[in-house]
């Protein structure tokens, strides 16, 4: 690992893979009271990255409690090297365990936004003896399924002729590549067809106004768990970012709880 120049909190600092990729990270030790909870890691969603407010605003709340915080960019995202179109869920689960396993230490919760309460599945399943608990934002499991079968024929021709499409996107200027890889590797990764084998406290935040995540699926992922600990909160007003000031005090709470009844 090598660090670079400071940003925001904690120093940015990157993590060198075996294939020469580099993930750009920020990590906060446990100090003081702080260390006797678990640590916090953040999982963005689908072409995000580290920077956005649920990351920087979890990271400030960890970092007044003493608790440790980790937010990273998976390959092709943000500050990463890498080139988006070449990622897949099973790449980015390898850049999340790979952070897990070399950044942070002892017991983590995984906090996971959209795509990101994917990968936040599958490192739990993974690592199951590391994780304390589970948060998801509008979590997006299986989402490559729900796409494809939203593109047109015109669409499914053009992926299959050219291997990548792009698609208009709500939270960027510049339209999505979805590519042929990403759908058809998302495949050997799916959970929603079976039992989801964590037995974590697990709990689920989700807009009713979300229209990139149907708010119902997280009754599908409650009820494929099989923790008897699952928790699902609807925020009525809520869209998929849920980054007003509300929603994002209620991550924080939500984190906390989880972290003391785990400490």
């Amino acid at each position: 690992m090598t660090q670079t120049q400071p940003a925001q909190a904690a120093p940015l600092r990157t993590l060198a893979r075996p294939d020469g990729t580099t993930l750009a990270f920020h990590h906060s030790p446990a100090e003081g009271a702080g260390a006797r909870l678990p640590g916090v890691v953040f999982l963005g969603g689908f072409k995000s990255d580290m920077t956005g407010t649920k990351a920087t605003r979890l990271e400030a709340f960890c970092r007044e409690r003493g608790q440790q915080f980790t937010r990273f960019d998976y390959r092709g995202h943000g500050q990463s090297s890498g080139d988006f179109r070449d990622g897949t869920i099973g790449l980015w689960r390898s850049d999340a365990l790979a952070v897990l396993d070399e950044v942070t230490e002892g017991p983590q919760i995984l906090v996971g936004s959209s795509m990101g309460g994917w990968i936040m599945l599958l490192a739990a399943l993974a690592r199951p003896g590391r994780v304390a608990g589970l948060v998801g934002i509008a979590p997006a499991p299986d989402f490559v399924v729900r796409m494809y079968q939203e593109f047109s024929p015109e669409q499914k021709a053009a992926l299959q002729r050219d291997g990548w499409i792009g698609r208009p996107s709500d939270y960027s200027d510049e339209p999505y590549v979805i590519t042929r890889q990403l759908i058809e590797e998302g495949r050997d990764h799916l959970l929603l067809d079976r039992p989801i084998d964590l037995r974590v406290p697990v709990r689920l935040l989700h807009g009713l106004q979300d229209d990139a995540v149907p708010w119902d699926l997280s009754l599908r992922i409650a009820g494929r768990l099989t923790s008897d600990d699952v928790r699902i909160t609807y925020v009525k007003g809520g869209d998929h970012r849920l980054s007003a000031e509300p929603d994002l005090d209620l991550l924080c709470a939500t984190v906390a709880e989880i972290s003391a009844a785990a400490a």
